[in-house]
């Protein structure tokens, strides 16, 4: 029986050897359930809408849980600067457990962190704490196109950036920048980017979602 104690972690997937593609080097991708937004191209989600094969959606571990699976690749993380890179769904909802984690891990590991940033402020103070390198996925900057995308308004996403930016630096942080078919153009793309390096952004990740598109 868990210690109610012991901040918990909703486990929707975990994967393994992922290269350079979430933070440096080799890094173990462990996903939250659970997400405020619903992206109409989300790419997991099973992180909020559960999954479809009759299994539950998540598993609860505990930061020494969580270590005990990951560690497997401690050689690899070790070699190449990598670490554990926290998404989902959305992890900072849970920067208790991001703490505690921390705690338990050896000290050459490195914490990354996917996040939305649509999260109450003192998730942002708390994460400032114990991950080393954040991955916003701002959607885009207009508020128009980012409640049609998301169903939510982007006020308090650019309000936790601005936090984010005073608290770790911009060489902490990569912004991703998508180009979304069917909800902004590339213009809404460059006045994104404008405003994002209006508000000191330098790490930029401006790329196109890719769609399927049914045949017909």
């Amino acid at each position: 029986m868990t210690d109610r104690t012991v901040p918990t972690f909703p486990l929707a997937f975990w994967d393994r050897l992922r290269m350079a593609t979430d933070g440096a080097g080799v890094t173990a991708l462990v996903g939250a359930f659970g997400c405020p937004l619903q992206c109409k191209f989300c790419i997991n989600p099973q992180t909020w809408k559960g999954r479809t094969d009759g299994k539950p959606p998540f598993i609860r571990v505990t930061p020494e849980e969580l270590y005990d699976r990951v560690k497997i690749d401690n050689l690899y993380y070790l070699a190449t600067g990598g670490g554990v890179t926290f998404g989902g769904g959305e992890p900072l909802l849970h920067t208790d457990f991001l703490t505690a984690f921390r705690a338990v891990i050896p000290k050459e590991w490195h914490i990354y962190a996917e996040t939305c940033l649509h999260i109450p402020e003192e998730g942002v103070r708390a994460a400032a704490e114990v991950v080393d390198h954040f991955f916003v996925d701002i959607k885009d900057m207009n508020p128009t196109v980012y409640k049609a995308y998301t169903g939510r308004n982007n006020t308090s996403v650019k309000e936790n950036l601005a936090l984010l930016l005073s608290l770790v630096g911009a060489e902490r942080i990569t912004v991703r920048v998508p180009r979304i078919p069917d909800f902004n153009t590339a213009a809404d793309v460059e006045a994104s980017v404008d405003e994002l390096k209006g508000m000191g952004v330098t790490i930029l990740d401006v790329f196109s979602y890719k769609i399927p598109r049914p045949r017909g």
